[in-house]
């Protein structure tokens, strides 16, 4: 009898232990984020600059799994394409928030998908983080809770575009801002039309004549009418927004029909991603400036936080080796590694030891309480988000772009001028194909 009992006892000891150990397992296998990875992996927005921005997104990803995690958790990444189609973008956010259980989804290079995808992922309170889609109306005037953009806006390009032009019209190009004449040609999604309304205000603001404003759509097989009204036009600057093809489009039909301007001023996108556009626009692609956050190989290390030039040179050595001999590295790769590496520490350790876990709500309060100051992140700005009731909840107020020049297969900063490593060359000189002189 005393043995029975012994072995009852031991019995209900060991399913104790059994249940114990069960329901350690179950707590460990529960320290783990799933984030859900979208960008276009195919389709004309794929070349235009989002599979570097995937890849440069990957590759801080990827660096935080070989750590092991952050605070205890495991990162799994779950990538999907959105085909360059918006209904795409959305249903694959819903399918990863429902189906795959993500805690949050991350990446979004178009503005087009960005902003009815935002609307959706806040309507599912879940939490989005854009790394690199820039149109101001993702979260403007839409009081977003859940929805977080450390990158700058598209309102901002089209701003600093107009900026640069003025502070050297007389100098360089020898005109009052007032005799300047500009044209503001853009693609005619949320993006274009984004950074189109800031080149419009930029050009106001300076005074500019404002001699042709026209949107056109970035799958139009055909852009000879928009290049005779330029023609027409006479534009000592054309300030363009676009991705590519279209850029090579305009290019080639600019070229063909001879089309003579003082400037080319792009806007991230297209403009961001040298080698497809030299390979549509040549040696012309000498001198044309481009408009985005800083690459983080041109930013000041000196300026930065000491952490961070070590990560930017992980990024670049990675970044090599999946894409070797690239003469120009792309933007757009640090763009999203740069503010991958934010969420990944900065939000989500100060999510998991402060608020307890990787839900939204504790995603959301840490992201409210980032506080980089200008160096603080690889391109050279700071962060701090815009909070609820603010016209801009969700956007990084600390965020500006830069302008660089194409020179010679290298780029330079040329604009602000707290950044510049050196002068704008302006107008085109007389080897451009495109220069009036």
């Amino acid at each position: 009898m005393l043995m029975r009992r012994a072995v009852r006892i031991l019995g209900g000891a060991l399913a104790a232990v059994t249940a114990l150990g069960m329901a350690v397992s179950a707590q460990a296998q529960e320290k783990k984020i799933k984030i859900g990875v979208i960008y276009d992996l195919t389709g004309p927005l794929a070349g235009g600059g989002s599979e570097l921005n995937y890849t440069g997104a990957k590759i801080m990803i990827d660096n935080f799994i070989k750590q092991g995690g952050v605070e205890g958790y495991k990162i799994e990444a779950i990538y999907a394409d959105a085909q360059s189609k918006p209904d795409v973008a959305i249903n694959e956010a819903v399918r990863l928030i429902e189906q795959e259980k993500v805690n949050l989804v991350m990446g979004f290079f178009s503005s087009a998908q960005c902003v009815p995808v935002a609307a959706r992922v806040e309507q599912l309170k879940s939490f989005m983080w854009i790394t690199t889609c820039i149109s101001t109306g993702v979260v403007e005037n839409k009081n977003l809770k859940y929805v977080f953009r450390p990158q700058a806006s598209g309102q901002q390009f089209g701003l600093m575009a107009a900026d640069m032009i003025e502070k050297n019209a007389k100098a360089k190009f020898g005109k009052e801002p007032k005799d300047m004449r500009v044209a503001i040609i853009h693609e005619d999604g949320s993006y274009g039309v984004d950074v189109a309304k800031g080149n419009e205000a930029g050009s106001k603001k300076a005074g500019f004549n404002i001699v042709m404003k026209e949107g056109y759509s970035a799958t139009a097989p055909d852009l000879s009418s928009l290049v005779t009204k330029l023609k027409r036009a006479r534009p000592d600057v054309i300030f363009h927004t676009g991705y590519n093809p279209d850029i090579t489009l305009f290019a080639r039909q600019a070229r063909e029909q001879g089309l003579k301007f003082g400037a080319l001023v792009g806007h991230g996108a297209g403009y961001g991603v040298y080698e497809k556009l030299k390979d549509g626009m040549g040696n012309d692609v000498n001198y044309v400036f481009n408009i985005d956050p800083i690459s983080i190989w041109l930013a000041n290390q000196a300026t930065l936080d000491p952490k961070l030039p070590p990560m930017i040179k992980m990024v670049g050595e990675e970044f090599d080796k999946i894409k070797p001999g690239v003469a120009i590295r792309s933007a757009h790769v640090g763009i999203a590694a740069s503010n991958a590496y934010v969420f990944f520490s900065e939000v989500l350790p100060r999510a998991i030891k402060k608020y307890g876990g990787v839900d939204p709500d504790a995603l959301r309060k840490a992201a409210l309480e980032v506080d980089l100051p200008e160096g603080g992140t690889m391109l050279g700005f700071g962060v701090k988000f815009a909070g609820e009731g603010s016209p801009i909840a969700g956007q990084n107020e600390r965020s500006f772009p830069v302008i660089i020049q194409y020179v010679d297969d290298k780029s330079y900063v040329v604009w602000p001028k707290s950044q510049q490593q050196r002068e704008p060359v302006l107008p085109l000189p007389k080897t451009s194909g495109f220069s009036n002189q």
